[in-house]
């Protein structure tokens, strides 16, 4: 372990072994039990071992863990505003021995970094809940120091990636002393570009843009179109005093507590200042745990923690001055003068419908991009999934429905029919309800991968648990459009129609686990469309569901 001492924001750690060092770890640790870590554990990881997360030499144990928590503090006083532990599950846990040394792994497998266990113990569920408005599930925390093999691989703006040594070296360079950081994770409006450049001058700083790439990039698209459209961007701010590079830092919904590490964070990396706040909210965002957190609220977490040596810059709410042609503050608006400001649920809107975005907003080549990852709906990808019993007609109309998209073009779309995908994907599995459940999440996964594409997925599983059909929303909604249909056509009707004889069967005891039999179908609670096919012709149901697509803008 290495530390330096540069004029920037005091000791840096280097948790990256030598050379000779590594090659002993990469051979001791095939003796060594592994854990794969996820994104987020990465990201941590990675600011563990590049100093960004100074003065931390590892996880921390129980004592600093339970100190922070309660007074956001290490156990030796210094300021910290976040547990930050490796977290395992139980059943990892249960394999764990104090004193043993764990090879941290990629998804690929490659060798990170490898712990020695100093501490192990479970989650204090109750104290995180209540201090951080939510707790993990039966986690376990390993504490120990941490030797780094190499940083978590990355492909992606290399150029843009600078470690928190380099960053201050090139601070030294160009001479900057004071310099306001601006932890962007949204694409820059007018409004942002105003008010940063006034902080700028008023503290005669430079200007430090610092996107947040945490994360895996490959689940995100749109993160290449934040760091697409800071690149496109940076132009606008002064080249002698601006400049972009890209944070391994990641949001967190701790309040306070993130933008204090965040600050943290930012300190060693040679900033002397951080913009928090100023970015879009939505309304139903919660005070506690979300991004609505007042000035008041801000200043009084800098005066409890006034160690982390880095001056905190809120952003005021800035609206659009017609009559100035200018950003303001709104509590400096002139009376009378006209202020406009666009919320999130507009933009989103406007968006989605593809209406034009006023000039004052945002620069157009940001808007550009904007445009590119939001596409209006309809140019989004989207998913029907009709749910219900066998017989209801769900395949018939999810074929009827497929045949008519087709023919309107446009999009691709990919039928995932009950029957085929359990010939073709699933054909492994039987009917048991952990099988039927595995079953339907391989065909959220199959459907979510189509939606984020921007392709159509047309589901006719008969899904009969609830659990299953909000895993499979919950996977797809954040990508694009969602749509249950309920197919709720009763059981006498899907008896009657019984070609292949299942339902006999079923009454006869031949089958078992038969849905609306002899295992339940649980009604969906809030699906979108709900059809019985009893007196209603084929073409009259895909009708149904084409107006509820056309009325939502998914099609034109």
């Amino acid at each position: 372990m290495e530390q330096l001492i540069t004029p920037y924001g005091g000791h840096l750690v280097n948790l990256i072994a030598d050379p000779a060092r590594v090659a002993e770890l990469k051979q001791a640790a095939l003796g060594f039990n592994s854990l794969d870590i996820n994104w987020q554990q990465q990201c941590d990881l990675e600011l563990l071992l590049n100093g960004g997360y100074s003065p931390l030499t590892g996880y921390m144990g129980q004592a600093d863990y339970l100190s922070v928590l309660q007074t956001m503090r290490l156990a030796d006083g210094r300021a910290w505003p976040l547990p930050l532990c490796l977290q395992v599950s139980a059943a990892q846990a249960a394999k764990i021995k104090v004193g043993e040394s764990l090879a941290l792994r990629d998804g690929e497998g490659f060798m990170l970094a490898v712990v020695t266990v100093h501490e192990l113990w479970p989650a204090d569920a109750a104290l995180e809940a209540s201090v951080l408005g939510a707790a993990p599930d039966e986690a376990w925390y390993v504490g120990g120091a941490v030797e780094g093999v190499s940083l978590p691989m990355r492909h992606d703006f290399l150029t843009l990636r600078q470690t928190p040594a380099e960053q201050r070296a090139h601070f030294v360079r160009r001479g900057w002393r004071q310099v306001i950081a601006w932890q962007a994770r949204q694409p820059l409006r007018r409004a942002q570009h105003a008010f940063i450049l006034r902080a700028a001058v008023d503290n005669e700083a430079n200007l430090l843009i610092h996107p947040m790439a945490g994360g895996d990039p490959v689940e995100s698209a749109d993160y290449f179109s934040l760091v697409r459209s800071y690149r496109a961007v940076i132009g606008r701010f002064p080249s002698a005093t601006s400049a972009l590079a890209l944070s391994p830092v990641y949001a967190r919904e701790h309040g306070v507590r993130a933008t204090l590490l965040n600050a943290i964070v930012e300190r060693n990396y040679g900033c002397t200042h951080l913009i928090v706040g100023g970015e879009h909210v939505t309304q139903g965002q919660l005070r506690r745990g979300g991004d609505v957190i007042t000035h008041e609220d801000y200043q009084h977490a800098a005066e409890q923690i006034e160690a982390i040596g880095i001056g905190l810059i809120p952003f005021p709410r800035m609206v659009y001055v017609e009559d100035r042609s200018q950003f303001m503050a709104e509590e400096e608006v002139p009376k009378g003068a006209r202020a406009m400001m666009l919320t999130a649920e507009e933009v989103t809107r406007r968006l989605q419908e593809g209406r034009a975005m006023p000039d004052w907003y945002t620069f157009p080549e940001v808007l550009v991009e904007l445009q590119r990852s939001h596409p209006p709906r309809s140019q989004q990808g989207f998913t029907v999934f009709f749910t219900g019993l066998s017989g209801a007609g769900k395949s018939t109309i999810a074929r009827a429905l497929t045949t008519r998209l087709m023919e309107m073009g446009g999009r691709s779309v990919t039928l995932l029919d009950g029957d085929i995908v359990r010939r073709n994907l699933s054909s492994e599995l039987g009917f048991t309800r952990e099988h039927r459940d595995i079953n339907v999440r391989r065909i959220g996964y199959v459907a979510s991968e189509i939606t984020k594409n921007r392709g159509i997925a047309i589901c006719a599983p008969i899904a009969p648990y609830t659990g299953s059909r909000r895993a499979v929303r919950n996977m797809i909604e954040p990508l694009g459009g969602f749509f249950e249909i309920f197919v709720a056509t009763p059981i006498a009707t899907c008896e009657s129609r019984d070609r292949k004889g299942l339902y006999a069967k079923a009454r006869a005891g031949i089958i078992k686990e038969f849905t609306g039999i002899s295992d339940p179908y649980e009604t969906p609670e809030r699906a979108e469309l709900s059809i019985d096919t009893t007196d209603l012709s084929v073409d009259e149901a895909v009708q149904r569901v084409l107006l509820k697509l056309e009325h939502e803008g998914y099609l034109r």
